[in-house]
């Protein structure tokens, strides 16, 4: 490991090594923790609370009634439009915060500090949501919103599956509906991966550092993944509730996207109180942390083979060309 002052000789890892690693990472992630964020949109758009004398239901309450009511499979609503939508989304996610990391870079060291490292993340974040996690979501949500049950035949659904839900958002509310709440989207995933890059990029170096080692285990890679994933979800819950209820609501003519957080912020606190900002809460980080483990040692894990694939083909290769 490089000293402070030293130049940083680590070869670059190819964006295509991003690409596939990120893309294995997110699809593991996705497959694991989906129950847990259709529970999580269920209760931010639920509306008991001040007004309607109804008590929220809690977490399990929420996935209980969801499996008795819709099946099991309810829980995987949405899932389609994940899957379709995480390989370019974990790909964006890891190649833009290792350019916005080598732009806030040191010149002579090649080293980026904390607080490039946390400009990187808000980057990162910032770019997944407007080029792909905002469409994915406003179908996703429009999905997991649908309250059927998958084991009744006669019970039609407005949106058949992810592809059939896009195609009807777009013949009927416009492409520009993709986009709704693309601003609290962006706020929310700036956060989440600023919070989550830097947490994590420092834990990680500093037990290596400790340890004098240059590649962890797999159980201490996924519990740093576990510690930062945590922190994002703590930080912007409003953000994340306002923007679950602005995406599942129609267009509505005349509308602003400052008028309709405001409107919908509004109505929460007067309807529901303030902890309507905080409903999902558990599920969001019940899903968010452990998510994050999984992505981060799949990452590292299918990472390091790839570039132990490549170095090993260089070496044939110098060998035949030595020869």
């Amino acid at each position: 490991m490089s000293k402070k002052g030293e130049v940083n000789n680590k070869p670059k890892v190819a964006p295509s090594t991003h690409l596939i690693a990120g893309g294995i990472a997110g699809f593991a992630e996705a497959c694991t923790c989906h129950p847990l964020d259709t529970i999580k949109v269920r209760m931010q758009l639920s509306r008991r609370g001040k007004i309607s004398g109804q008590k929220p239901r809690g977490f399990i309450a929420t996935g209980a009634y969801i499996v008795q009511r819709e099946t099991p499979l309810g829980l995987y609503k949405g899932l389609g439009a994940v899957v379709a939508g995480i390989v370019p989304k974990m790909a964006i996610r890891f190649m833009s915060f290792e350019y916005y990391k080598a732009y806030f870079a040191d010149r002579v060291t090649g080293k980026t500090s904390p607080s490039g490292v946390f400009l990187a993340g808000l980057g990162a974040g910032t770019t997944e949501a407007v080029v792909v996690v905002n469409p994915m979501e406003v179908v996703k949500i429009r999905l997991q919103a649908q309250q059927h049950s998958l084991a009744d035949p006669l019970e039609v659904p407005r949106y058949r599956n992810a592809a059939h839900a896009l195609y009807t958002i777009v013949r009927e509310e416009g492409i520009t509906t993709l986009y709704r709440g693309v601003a609290l989207t962006a706020a929310r995933q700036a956060t989440n991966q600023a919070a989550n890059f830097t947490a994590y990029q420092e834990l990680k170096a500093l037990a290596q550092r400790v340890q004098g080692v240059d590649e962890l285990p797999s159980i201490q890679t996924g519990t740093i993944g576990l510690i930062s994933g945590a922190l994002g979800p703590f930080s912007n819950a409003p953000i994340d509730t306002i923007k679950t209820r602005i995406q599942r609501a129609s267009r509505v003519e005349g509308e602003t996207a400052i008028s309709r957080v405001v409107k919908v912020a509004g109505e929460m606190f007067k309807q529901e109180g303030p902890a309507a900002f905080w409903k999902g809460i558990t599920p969001r980080v019940a899903r968010v942390a452990p998510g994050q483990a999984v992505v981060f040692t799949i990452y590292e894990k299918v990472k390091g083979y790839i570039e132990a694939a490549k170095a090993g083909e260089f070496n044939v290769r110098d060998h035949d060309n030595s020869s």
